[in-house]
């Protein structure tokens, strides 16, 4: 997608943006569940339950959902909230970034970075001390992305299923 940059706007989330954000949150889904389906829920009907969540959250104050755009079209998102003290964690208060996703059209354009710098942003200025994010482990690229915006590694989850 050539001049992306230049035409990059990234903005609050609006009630008619959530069709497009759900089809990237599916998509997101749907990329965690190919890499391990053991792992990663992969629901009937995902883009509906993504836009439903998504319509709740754009109510909540503790809520952020950023779209990015380029021109007309919503080419990437990110959703994180506040949260409170996790005893399970050992996590104080804390922002927490649940995702950020760019359409495949868009990658390697800068959009993943200015999603996650304003998305980081809006939680700090909602109080955030610090701000958390999970990644999978052989995601190397998106770990070098969150490395290259000051995160760094903490926590590694392992899972065991059932035999």
């Amino acid at each position: 997608m050539r001049g992306v940059a230049d035409d990059l706007v990234i903005r609050r989330a609006v009630g008619d943006d959530l069709e497009a954000v759900a089809r990237l949150a599916g998509a997101l889904v749907r990329m965690h569940h190919a890499t391990d389906p053991a792992r990663f829920l992969l629901v009937d009907k995902v883009e509906e339950g993504y836009a439903g969540w998504f319509s709740r959250e754009l109510k909540r104050g503790k809520a952020v959902i950023l779209v990015a755009c380029v021109g007309p079209e919503i080419v990437g998102y990110g959703y994180g909230t506040i949260e409170e003290r996790d005893w399970n964690l050992l996590l104080d208060v804390h922002g927490a970034l649940h995702d950020v996703f760019v359409a495949e059209e868009a990658r390697r354009a800068g959009v993943g970075k200015a999603l996650i710098e304003e998305l980081v942003r809006a939680l700090e200025a909602l109080g955030a001390p610090r701000v958390v994010l999970s990644t999978m482990v052989g995601n190397e690229t998106a770990q070098r992305l969150f490395q290259d915006c000051g995160f760094r590694p903490t926590m590694l989850e392992m899972t065991r299923n059932r035999p």
